[in-house]
């Protein structure tokens, strides 16, 4: 009849009564590889796994999975961090071998806990990352790092989904360290902790912000390559802390 809302046919899907949380890493080729692409293989991976998932109700149901803080297209990560819902639990240990099994090369879980109380995204306060700079010297990166440092700001233009807008790098940066290759002494090791902002600082906005602001300049065109190291809470020496710690505390009863 017109006017009358439509409704789902058939019962409501099964309700959560476990959630697990996930730490994977995004290594060698699927680096390059978006968030969008890497969500769907895990889509297919949970499928053939055949991990009994929780879905959404509505006319397109969708399984209950919550991703954190992906890493942007072009960097490796060892800190990927997600949440699935599922109708059953499961023993961890083989929803881990059973994943990995599914899941592509290079797409690789590190660790699946069961979730505690509290919002997982909230635990997320810094990302740390390890950024390698073909053609550059220490001397050059510490140089420009210093000058980063020294800046009130740190302007950098950028593509949103709002159209081109300017991001303040330098609020966001907690600390930068500088270190050479043993292997190349033209390759210049950078290690970066990163406030989660938003828009988030991508460290192709920090590598902007040493052209831009540092005046630092490579001698290759071989891009820098960035791979997250870890993701979570901030502690006041500017560390970042494992986001999962507290997932792993036994629970009181």
């Amino acid at each position: 009849m017109a006017g009358r809302s439509r409704q789902p046919q058939g019962p409501p899907p099964p309700p959560v009564v476990a959630r697990v949380r996930i730490r994977y890493a995004k290594r060698g080729r699927l680096r390059f590889s978006s968030h969008r692409d890497l969500a769907r293989g895990f889509e297919r991976a949970l499928r053939r796994a055949e991990v009994p998932m929780a879905y959404s109700a509505g006319f397109s149901p969708h399984p209950r999975i919550s991703y954190v803080g992906a890493a942007p297209t072009g960097a490796a990560s060892e800190a990927e961090y997600l949440e699935i819902g599922l109708i059953e639990p499961v023993d961890l240990a083989e929803l881990r071998t059973a994943l990995d099994a599914a899941l592509p090369a290079g797409f690789d879980i590190v660790e699946a806990v069961p979730a505690g109380p509290g919002s997982l995204a909230e635990r997320i306060e810094a990302s740390r990352w390890r950024i390698e700079l073909p053609g550059v010297t220490t001397e050059a990166l510490a140089a420009a790092v210093f000058r980063l440092l020294a800046a009130n700001q740190a302007l950098v233009t950028r593509m949103t989904k709002a159209g081109q807008r300017e991001v303040d790098v330098r609020p966001a940066v907690v600390a930068l360290r500088v270190s050479q290759s043993g292997k190349d002494p033209g390759r210049a090791i950078m290690n970066a902790v990163v406030r989660q902002v938003v828009p988030a600082v991508r460290p192709e906005d920090i590598l902007t912000a040493l052209r831009d602001v540092g005046g630092l300049v490579s001698t290759e065109a071989a891009p820098a390559v960035a791979t997250r190291l870890a993701q979570g809470p901030l502690d006041d020496n500017g560390a970042v802390g494992d986001p999962l710690a507290a997932d792993r505390a036994p629970q009181s009863s």
